[in-house]
């Protein structure tokens, strides 16, 4: 079974940074992407970043490019999504999320426990 732990969300000031970490297993990697979703209240899911497993490609939403960095150590089984220059409009609760290579694009099909980040300003 794919399975995917976040962690790493928190409370911090506007301008601060944290570091979350999205720890996966069940799955062969080099097929996968991982991503980071969030939602915030009263608002849709949106796709944050990913990053292809294998060859290390990533992609951003505009609005978190040059302050969000997304990386990946396939040792540990683990994607993280460093993020600095916090603003409140990112508070949300983030979703680490999983879909094949060929698949990505659509609605990811696995999804982890989300991590509440909270900005405040």
């Amino acid at each position: 079974d794919v399975q995917l732990q976040a962690s790493g969300g928190g409370l911090v000031q506007a301008g601060g940074s944290l570091r979350l970490s999205c720890v996966a297993s069940g799955f062969t990697f080099e097929d996968y992407a991982i991503g980071w979703f969030r939602q915030a209240p009263g608002k849709e899911r949106e796709g944050v970043s990913c990053i292809s497993l294998s060859e290390g490609i990533t992609s951003y939403k505009k609005s978190v490019k040059g302050r969000f960095t997304i990386s990946r150590d396939i040792g540990a089984n683990t994607v993280y999504l460093q993020m600095n220059s916090l603003k409140p409009e990112d508070t949300a609760v983030y979703y680490c999320v999983a879909e094949t290579i060929t698949a990505w694009g659509r609605p990811p099909r696995y999804w982890g426990q989300g991590t509440l980040v909270t900005v405040s300003s």
